[in-house]
């Protein structure tokens, strides 16, 4: 999910937290699990560092390594050790692992839930996990949030019932929206009568789904916009050839290769040589394929240039 969620809910955590007697009973512990849940409800993101080196360095390694298996318990035993040696509450270390652990469990959950993805089981296995019910923004979550986090925050009222509550409408949200998504799937389905791989992805509107479909030779791209299933666009897939493997080599698709599952590439042929494209097929929008990789190469197949990233602005969709 989007930073600002994550944030929002390691707030709320540390009202949920008040349902631990040690923590209603004792303020200083209290504060610093507000901190705590904050900094667990941030630390898996903490891989965007590798941003600062090149995009690829950011794609290989977000939600990689840093929402693994053993990152689970990593992350909560540095943020504990971090908040208690600030606060002087290291006496409730048990405390402040237990609602660290649980911000980070939750930071890597909700990111399980939308289309990006997660490498979550590693080192088990390294395949990206993504189930693609939650948008990687959901005003639902945030208003619900916010508003418990106000009532906490502006009345005098107990702060356990309200954020009990807003837990049970969060949990009960993605199980509705999961079979929501089931449902689109099956309809999808019914839709291509195909054998292939599907993926639907969620939107901002409840009820406004797109998808992709990808067969042996084409990639369907489509929407699915209540109960009316309409295919946008069709993709060919192009067979091998000796420009496209010219790129292979390159950082860019090397990151790109490493993370993207639906895969179409094309050329074109320049004044002055080639241009590859490399896209990711589940983000598409508008009849636009707006994350790759660009690579750039003269007339005897050397790479000259290469370009990775989205090209769209932050508040245009896909919301991912």
């Amino acid at each position: 999910m989007d930073t600002g969620s994550h944030l929002l809910m390691g707030a709320t955590l540390a009202g949920l937290a008040f349902i631990d007697p040690a923590v209603a009973a004792h303020p200083q512990l209290a504060q610093t699990i507000l901190f705590a849940s904050l900094l667990g409800s941030h630390a898996p993101d903490l891989d965007a560092v590798a941003r600062i080196k090149s995009y690829s360095s950011y794609i290989r390694n977000h939600r990689g390594i840093t929402h693994s298996l053993p990152a689970l318990f990593i992350w909560p035993a540095l943020v504990s050790l971090i908040m208690g040696l600030i606060f002087g509450t290291l006496d409730q270390f048990a405390h402040l692992y237990f609602w660290s652990f649980v911000a980070v469990t939750l930071h890597v959950l909700l990111d399980l839930f939308n289309a990006y993805g997660v490498q979550c089981f590693r080192p088990l296995s390294k395949k990206w996990f993504h189930l693609d019910v939650l948008s990687i923004y959901e005003p639902f979550f945030f208003v619900i949030h916010l508003t418990g986090l106000a009532l906490w925050i502006m009345t005098s009222l107990n702060p356990v019932p309200i954020f009990i509550a807003v837990y049970l409408l969060t949990f009960l949200y993605i199980l509705v929206r999961s079979v929501h998504h089931s449902i689109v799937v099956k309809r999808v389905h019914l839709k291509m009568n195909q054998v292939g791989i599907y993926h639907v992805i969620p939107s901002l509107h409840w009820f406004r789904w797109q998808f992709v479909f990808e067969s042996d030779s084409f990639f369907y791209t489509g929407k699915v916009d209540y109960k009316k299933v309409v295919v946008v666009d069709i993709y060919h897939k192009d067979r091998a050839n000796p420009v496209i493997e010219a790129t292979m080599g390159t950082d860019g698709v090397r990151a790109f290769l490493h993370f993207t599952q639906h895969i179409h590439v094309y050329f074109t042929k320049k004044t002055d040589g080639y241009e590859v494209n490399w896209r990711d097929m589940r983000f598409w929008h508008n009849h636009k394929l707006p994350f790759g990789v660009d690579v750039q190469l003269d007339e005897n197949l050397n790479v000259v240039g290469q370009s990775m990233g989205w090209s769209k602005k932050t508040w245009e969709a896909p919301y991912v």
